[in-house]
């Protein structure tokens, strides 16, 4: 009884307490009348605080007669008493002056800090910003927005082509760390295996996140791993979810390249709602439908029905003589134009992909000082791209009773992403107490569609097949705790945290259908049929997988404003692989104010990236054309015997490159920056810096079995080539970061936003250190030995410069009343390629630098809506073009062996590509039209 007079009694008392609570509302907008989304509205004294909607409005319960604080990027803060009042309407003046925005990323300190107030270089991108211009999808978005990171799609490249490999600082994906409201977020299930920028690494899917649910994204552009554990190598990517308490937005963009492909339609919507003044559930939804594009050109090779394999002259005397060679073509050509054979045979573009996504972001008051949140979202997207086209006369990798006139076959992607955080917040004792969970699962499943499986018997139906899944999982539990000391002895403040964590991974392939695998045994006369779905053999069951690890971390991090002008932060980090063993990291940076608006800061540390399970178990069989040529390649995981196991001469057993066990890819983190306002109107930063990385974990090119070792090892297997995982080489990059901003009022309705950012980087293979002596004493001659293999040529220019080593962009953003105008212009610096072949050098070229502009006007046609109409690539820029050798012609008729046909003198493939898609892609002109609601 007594119990539940108590309780009856702090119900009553909560309840009156709640009724002493008003509630005011209200909208916040600029000098000109328009809203200011995303402003701060604060009980001043209190943490009771709202966002603004995407309307400027806010709800909120407070005291009666408590002041309100209204701040806003960019304008005057306000404090209102309210005297009485239930309703505000605020309008913000521009300030020139206040250009900072406060950071978390990149510091546990309990209150964050200015952006140009930090001891490392953070670039923040408001949902403003995310909206201004055409691209729909985070890693787009980032490409155009943060001069430091490079995303480019990729094309005929199988499962690459559905999730676009990214880096930051000139570095592999899988050197960047995401977090999503300060968690670590999961990786992709795919790992790159093909020849794109990136191959051999497991990066994190971007474009499963809604641009709908983005509040902001932080980039803390410095080694990060002492912070943040494994992958933060090259920096973080912090992307922070909407907490709007009140207000509906919406919005619809479609649009098209201008020539007439490549159409894009997307809808998304958010929904903010308050909890009764004790939190806030924020909701995110998102549709996209992208179809694909074309530049391919026409198929070169001669022949399409009558000629060899590769769709070249038969030997011997059927075409020994010019006249022969042009009968021939006569004939194909009439038989090509009889059957309607298209000779443009490729989809040389972005795949087609589709897109449906939801995401939730909310956090409640419970009582007694405790904060719950969570966070999460689920993303379904399907996919659908082209592979290599088999001709008529490929008989081997066809069935010419289902395609007598080839076929095109198709890689149809389902990705499945579903992530969660779960948490609780407090303040016990002074520390700031954040226990949480976060778990996330990618899965990526394959469907082959309008191909064969040519060792069939000759007339199966058969022409879709199940290839396969990979799913990857991801559970980490984080205990944090940090508390802010002032005047703690000489230290004007320290702030103390520390914490630990417990993460698994699990990573699983699952074999696809038989029919997608087997060789059913088909010969053409004594010729054997191609195994497998043509295109992409599906994952067998002797490559089924089921692999799990854990980890366990223990983190310190400590920040003082020793005095008011020197700020110092140190880090330390301990973790615990179950699978590899333990790793440490440290970090030390400082801030030192100079004069008034300059500082000098900098930082040094080491850090860490613990190898993918994709890394250490994958295995498949693909279909790689090389020089034109279809070789069937094994990717086998690095416990495999055949690459752990050593070669002997005349040995038993199963024969093996010795390689040893993945371990941790180390580095060492250095950068020197200065930070400073210019005349009170302008922000600067400059920060320089310098990324070694010992054991960098790459993917072999492929052993050919041209070599006695490598056909020694692969035995009967029934593949031509093999490559594998290993850490072989140690690089340095070294680069400096630039960043300029500018507010600036323009009369009582202008405003003029500027910005000026660069990022010049340089990366260097310092040396090449294979842990397998097979490998190292392989006498071999030419381009098979086997350390030429390992790491040719080719792999060094695409980890060398593959990437833009610079990019520079400019951006103005100029607002009149109703109207806005967005102009960007992005310089994408050049790339390069290398043959594998130092002989076959003339084939490497160098892609020119190239400027991509964008252009959009908006107007706010009413309180609730607003118009946009814009382009991107303004002046329809492509990259440059690949070279083609002028004997790679359809109509080159020519006998001499040194004139005649040949299209293997360019990188072309039969003349069918024309662009490089490591720059900005080749999609040309994209004119599109947008609709944003709110209210």
């Amino acid at each position: 009884m007594k119990n539940l007079l108590l309780f009856l009694f702090l119900l009553l008392g909560a309840t009156a307490a709640q009724a002493q609570k008003i509630a005011v509302s209200g909208r916040v907008v600029g000098a000109s009348g328009e809203a200011l989304p995303g402003s701060t509205v604060l009980e001043r004294g209190t943490s009771n605080g709202t966002s603004t909607g995407a309307n400027g409005e806010f709800s909120l319960s407070v005291n009666p007669g408590a002041t309100i604080t209204v701040q806003a990027i960019g304008y005057t803060t306000q404090q209102i008493p309210l005297n009485g009042r239930n309703s505000l309407n605020v309008r913000l003046l521009a300030a020139a002056q206040d250009l900072n925005e406060v950071v978390v990323t990149g510091s546990r300190a309990t209150e964050g800090r200015s952006n140009i107030l930090t001891t490392a270089p953070v670039d923040v991108i408001s949902a403003r910003e995310i909206k201004a211009f055409a691209q729909t999808d985070v890693a787009q978005i980032l490409s155009y927005l943060a001069p430091s990171f490079q995303s480019a799609r990729q094309t005929i490249s199988d499962g690459t082509d559905h999730i676009d490999p990214a880096s930051l600082r000139g570095l592999g994906p899988d050197q960047v760390l995401v977090l999503v409201n300060g968690k670590r977020r999961h990786n992709s299930a795919l790992v790159n295996i093909n020849g794109t920028v990136g191959r051999g690494s497991v990066g994190t899917d971007l474009n499963v996140i809604p641009t709908a649910s983005i509040k902001r994204i932080e980039v803390l552009r410095d080694g990060a791993a002492a912070l943040y554990g494994s992958d933060a190598i090259a920096g973080v990517i912090n992307i922070q979810l909407k907490d709007d308490s009140t207000g509906v937005t919406a919005s619809s963009t479609a649009g098209q390249t201008t020539q007439n492909d490549g159409s894009v339609f997307q809808a998304d919507a958010n929904v903010g709602v308050g909890l009764g003044g004790r939190g806030f559930l924020d909701l995110s939804g998102q549709f996209q439908n992208h179809d694909y594009f074309n530049r391919g050109l026409a198929d070169t090779a001669p022949l399409i029905y009558l000629g060899n394999n590769s769709g070249q002259y038969p030997g011997g005397t059927a075409a020994d003589t010019e006249q022969k060679r042009r009968d021939l073509k006569a004939a194909d050509d009439k038989i090509v134009a009889d059957r309607g054979y298209d000779r443009n045979n490729l989809r040389v573009g972005s795949a087609a992909t589709r897109n449906i996504g939801g995401f939730l972001n909310a956090g409640y008051r419970l009582g007694g000082g405790v904060e719950a949140y969570v966070s999460g979202g689920a993303t379904y997207r399907t996919g659908k791209s082209a592979g290599f086209a088999r001709l008529p006369n490929q008989a081997t990798q066809s069935d010419l009773t289902v395609f007598p006139d080839g076929f095109l076959p198709f890689i149809n992607t389902t990705i499945n992403d579903q992530s969660i955080i779960t948490g609780l917040r407090k303040t016990i004792g002074g520390f700031a107490v954040d226990a949480s969970n976060t778990f996330g699962r990618n899965q990526v499943r394959y469907d082959i569609s309008n191909t064969v499986n040519a060792s069939l018997p000759q007339g199966f139906a058969q022409q879709q097949f199940y290839a396969g899944t990979l799913t990857f999982m991801q559970n980490t539990t984080n205990l944090g705790l940090a508390r802010k000391f002032t005047e703690l002895g000489p230290l004007a403040t320290l702030n103390v945290a520390f914490g630990g964590e417990y993460r698994r991974d699990q990573f699983q392939i699952e074999a696809g259908e038989r029919n997608s695998y087997i060789n059913g045994g088909r010969l053409i006369g004594t010729t054997p049929t191609a195994s497998g779905s043509q295109v992409f053999p599906g994952y067998q069951p002797s490559d089924e997988v089921i692999r799990s690890r854990t980890n366990v971390a223990g983190y310190v991090d400590l920040e003082s404003d020793i005095t008011e002008k020197l700020l110092v932060h140190a880090a330390g980090r301990i973790e615990r692989y179950s699978d590899f063993g333990s790793s440490a990291s440290g970090q030390l940076a400082a801030r030192f104010s100079i004069v008034d608006g300059l500082a000098l800061r900098g930082s040094l540390g080491n850090g860490f990236r613990a190898p993918s399970l994709q890394q250490r178990y994958f295995t498949n069989v693909s279909t790689q054309f090389i020089s034109g040529v279809p070789n069937q390649v094994l990717t086998v995981n690095n416990e495999n015997p055949i690459v752990r196991n050593s070669y002997t001469v005349g040995g038993t057993g199963q024969q093996g490159f010795g390689v040893a066990p993945l371990k941790q890819e180390n580095s060492r983190n250095y950068s020197l920056g200065l930070t400073g306002r210019v005349a009170q109107v302008v922000t600067l930063t400059v920060d320089a810096y310098q990324i070694d990385i010992d054991d960098r974990i790459v993917l072999s090119s492929a052993f050919t079995r041209t070599n006695a070792i490598v056909n020694t090892i692969l035995g009967t297997l029934p593949v031509s080539r093999v490559q594998f995982f290993a850490n072989a080489v140690n690089t340095r990059t070294q680069g400096i970061d630039i960043v300029a901003n500018s507010r600036l009022p323009l009369g009582e309705k202008g405003r003029l936003a500027l910005t000026a950012a660069a990022n010049f980087n340089e990366t260097t293979v310092r040396s090449f250190n294979s842990t397998s002596t097979t490998i190292n004493n392989d006498a071999t001659v030419g381009t098979s030995n086997l350390q030429n293999t390992l790491f040719d040529r080719q792999q060094r220019a695409r980890l060398e410069n593959g990437n833009p080593r610079s990019k520079i962009l400019l951006s103005a953003n100029y607002t009149y009343g109703i109207f806005g105008l967005e102009a960007r212009s992005v310089r994408f610096g050049e790339v390069q390629t290398k043959d594998a072949d130092p002989a076959r050098s003339f084939l490497d070229q160098t892609y020119s630098a190239k400027w991509i502009t964008d252009l959009t006007l908006s107007v706010q046609v009413i309180k609730q809506v607003g118009v946009a109409v814009g382009i991107n690539n303004l002046f329809d820029v492509y990259p440059d073009r690949i070279i083609q050798n002028p004997r790679n012609d359809p109509n080159n008729f020519s006998v001499d062996p040194a004139q005649s046909y040949s299209s293997s003198l360019d990188n072309t493939n039969r003349g069918r590509f024309v662009y490089n898609a490591s720059q900005f892609g080749f999609q040309g002109a994209f004119y599109f039209g947008r609709v944003n609601v709110a209210f």
